[in-house]
C-alpha cells in the first residue's frame, strides 16, 4: 500500500529511533511504500525539501516554530501548518494515490488535508491519538471553555474525530475520556493503540562501562541515580520537580539527574542556579544515542505530570525507561492510568503530584529496597514493555482496523 504520515515529529531518515521513526520502519518492512510529511520549523532556516530512502519518502515542510515556543507562535503554527501541508502534498506528492493517511495529534487542525485524501484517493485514515487539545489547553488554563479559540479548537476536534476511521487511544483511560466527552463517536471507532517502540535486544551495561559513563557526567557511582528524561513544559508540572529536589537535596544516598528542553526549563535552571544543589545535575537535551547511554547508566526513571489535568496523558518517556529494564516513579495527576499501570504490573511506583510526603517515601523506599527486589522490577520493566508496547502490535491493529 501506498502510506501517507502526517506528524509535527520532524522525520527525515528512518534511521533513527522513536515511536513515529520506529511506526513507519515497520510498515516499510513489510513492503509499503511510506510517505511522511513532517515540518521544518522556521528556526532551522531551512526551505521545503524532499528526499528518499528505500521504500520511503520525506517530505519536510517549512514551517512556523511549532515545538518547544510560546503559546502565541504555537497557535498561529496550530493554525497556518494545514494549508502548508497541504499545498506541499498537492505539489510534490499528486501523482501518488494512497491507500491510508495516517496522523498523530498534536495538531487537530489535519482536517483539510485528511478529507482532500480521502476523497481523491478513497483512502481510509487513522489517528494516533496522543494529545487531547484543547482540553489540556484548559487544564493549563491556557484556554477558557467560554473563548472563541476554545470553542474554534473544540469544533476542530470533534471534526478530526468523525473523519477519522478509527481512533487509537494511548490507554484504557484515554479511551473513556474521548467516549465520555464525545458521545457522537461509535465505540467501534476506539480502541487502545499506545506508544511503541522497536524493541532492540538490549544487554545490561557492565559497571566498568556503568562507572565511566556516570564520570563523563560527573554522577556520583555509589548512589541511586534518579532520571527525568523529556519536555520540560507546564505540563511536566515542574514546580514539583522542583519541590521533590529541594525536598531531597539533604539525602547524600541519592542523586537527580535533569535532562531535556521546553518551555519551563529556564526555570528549572534559575533554581540550580540560586540553590545550588549537591545532588543533583541539570542538562539540556542531548542527541538520542548519548541520552540512551545515559539512562542506562542511572538506576530510576522519573515521570511528572501536572496535578490539573483532566485529561488521561501518558508520556512516551516511560518506554525507554522500561526498554533498560529500569524501575519507575511517577507523579502524576489523578486522571491518568500510567501511575495505576506501573504498580499493576509492579515495575515501579506511583504518587499524586501534589503530595511530596507521598513522592519522599516513595523516593526511599527505592532507594532502600535490596538487590534482589529490586532486579525484579527491572525485569518486571521489561515485560511490560514486550507485552504491551512492541511496534508490531501497533502495526497490526492499523492494518487491521
Amino acid at each position: 500500500m501506498n502510506i501517507l504520515f502526517l506528524t509535527l515529529a520532524k522525520i527525515s531518515t528512518l534511521k533513527e529511533r522513536g515511536i513515529y521513526h520506529d511506526l513507519m520502519r515497520e510498515f516499510s518492512s513489510h513492503n509499503h511504500n511510506v510517505y511522511i510529511v513532517s515540518p521544518i520549523e522556521r528556526r532551522e532556516g531551512q526551505k521545503t525539501t524532499e528526499k528518499k530512502e528505500g521504500n520511503a519518502t520525506f517530505l519536510n515542510v517549512k514551517t512556523l516554530n511549532i515545538q518547544k515556543t510560546n503559546f502565541i507562535e504555537k497557535g498561529i503554527s496550530t493554525l497556518t501548518i494545514e494549508k502548508l501541508f497541504l499545498n506541499a502534498i498537492k505539489k510534490y506528492f499528486s501523482k501518488v494515490k494512497f491507500d491510508l493517511v495516517i496522523y498523530s495529534t498534536p495538531p487537530i487542525t489535519f482536517t483539510g488535508v485528511i478529507k482532500y485524501i480521502k476523497q481523491r484517493d478513497n483512502a481510509k485514515s487513522y489517528l494516533l491519538l496522543k494529545d487531547i487539545f484543547p482540553q489540556n489547553a484548559v487544564d493549563m488554563q491556557m484556554l477558557s471553555k467560554k473563548g472563541v479559540l476554545y470553542k474554534y479548537f473544540r469544533n476542530k476536534e470533534k471534526e478530526l474525530y468523525n473523519i477519522s476511521d478509527k481512533i487509537g487511544c494511548m490507554s484504557e483511560a484515554n479511551v473513556k475520556f474521548v467516549l465520555n466527552h464525545n458521545s457522537y463517536i461509535s465505540k467501534d471507532k476506539v480502541e487502545i493503540n499506545p506508544n511503541s517502540i522497536d524493541l532492540q535486544l538490549v544487554t545490561d551495561v557492565s559497571e566498568e562501562n556503568k562507572k565511566k559513563i556516570r564520570e563523563k557526567y560527573q554522577i556520583p557511582y555509589n548512589r541511586k541515580v534518579f532520571i527525568y528524561g523529556g519536555n520540560l513544559g507546564r505540563p511536566q508540572g515542574i514546580d514539583f520537580l522542583i519541590e521533590t529536589l529541594q525536598a531531597k537535596s539533604g539525602d547524600k544516598d541519592v542523586f537527580f539527574v535533569i535532562v531535556g528542553s521546553g518551555t519551563e526549563y529556564d526555570k528549572l535552571k534559575n533554581w540550580f542556579d540560586s540553590f545550588k544543589p549537591e545532588n543533583a545535575l541539570l542538562f539540556p537535551a542531548i542527541p538520542k544515542s548519548d541520552y540512551d547511554l545515559l539512562v542506562q547508566s542511572c538506576d530510576i526513571g522519573l515521570i511528572f505530570l501536572h496535578k490539573d489535568f483532566l485529561i488521561p496523558n501518558y508520556p512516551s518517556r516511560l518506554l525507554s525507561y522500561l526498554e533498560f529494564k529500569m524501575p519507575v516513579l511517577a507523579a502524576t495527576d489523578s486522571n491518568t492510568d500510567i501511575g495505576t499501570d506501573i504498580v499493576k504490573n509492579n515495575c515501579g511506583m506511583a504518587v499524586h503530584s501534589d503530595d511530596i510526603k507521598s513522592m519522599i517515601n516513595a523516593i526511599d523506599t527505592l532507594k532502600k529496597m535490596d538487590g534482589a527486589k529490586f532486579e525484579v522490577l527491572r525485569q518486571n520493566s521489561l515485560n511490560f514493555l514486550k507485552k504491551e508496547f512492541q511496534v508490531e502490535q501497533s502495526y497490526f491493529k492499523i492494518i487491521e482496523a
